[in-house]
């Protein structure tokens, strides 16, 4: 787990999970890129891991956007002259709105974030990589990847297309001494579940969290730093054979049934 001399970069990396990442990475010696489409939470994130003594930088960027996408691989090799980690992040949440009632722009743009975005990344990390004969991707999908959510189309369709990506992307590189793998978080103390919280309940998102976590064995939420480890993990040496699968972080809750049940809207 000791990644010095490597340089990690990480999109959505101004948001919880991204951020916590950074930090992780950092801590293990190696230099972090930060990715946000937010300057100021991307520049919050490189002031944090620069206060605990790590090496880190911001590039401002739009992933749905190829010439964006480009520009942020370029920059990144440019300042640091290769990638061996890429923790393909970014996404958002979307509205908690019945299939039948959904807006059709607010699906292409979350399709676009969550899903182009990481097929962005695949595209121009990827070949960055190959020419270097290593290199270790994660991509962030998640349980919604893996099971259906009310009121959730657009961001369920975009993970499951993650899902798949990540399955494409690491036969087609398995030779080439570059590993693709997903990590499928459940509910995540972030600021996005604070979003789905409200959603579902605007008068009472507290009793919403607590319906959740009563849902997962553990009783708990997962962390960020959680995430982040499993992250780190698989970008790790200590993964050297793991290609092509995701790894799922949500305290048994799929094992255990799937998704707690939540009140229909």
């Amino acid at each position: 787990m000791d990644f010095t001399g490597k340089v990690a970069l990480i999109t959505g990396g101004g948001g919880g999970i991204g951020r916590a990442t950074a930090v992780g990475f950092a801590s293990r010696g190696a230099t972090v890129v930060v990715v946000d489409a937010d300057p100021g939470l991307g520049q919050t994130t490189v002031d944090v891991v620069r206060q605990q003594g790590g090496a880190c930088g911001f590039i401002q960027a739009d992933v749905t956007k190829s010439a964006s996408v480009r520009d942020y691989v370029d920059k990144t090799l440019a300042d640091h002259g290769r990638i061996d980690c890429f923790f393909n992040n970014a996404g958002i949440e979307g509205r908690v709105v019945p299939t039948q009632d959904y807006d059709e722009d607010l699906f292409d743009q979350v399709i676009a974030v969550n899903l182009k975005g990481v097929f962005l990344g695949l595209r121009y990390v990827l070949p960055v990589m190959i020419k270097q004969g290593s290199g270790a991707i994660v991509n962030t999908a998640s349980v919604a990847g893996l099971f259906g959510s009310p009121g959730m189309p657009a961001y369920c369709a975009s993970k499951h297309g993650v899902i798949g990506l990540t399955k494409v992307a690491s036969t087609d590189t398995a030779g080439l001494g570059v590993r693709v793998n997903a990590v499928c978080p459940g509910p995540v103390e972030t600021r996005m579940m604070r979003s789905l919280e409200s959603q579902r309940n605007a008068n009472d998102p507290e009793s919403v969290h607590a319906a959740y976590a009563a849902g997962i064995p553990t009783g708990r939420y997962a962390l960020p730093e959680e995430i982040a480890g499993a992250v780190i993990y698989l970008c790790s040496d200590l993964s050297g054979d793991i290609t092509g699968t995701q790894l799922v972080i949500d305290g048994g809750r799929s094992g255990s049934g799937g998704v707690a049940p939540v009140k229909r809207i």
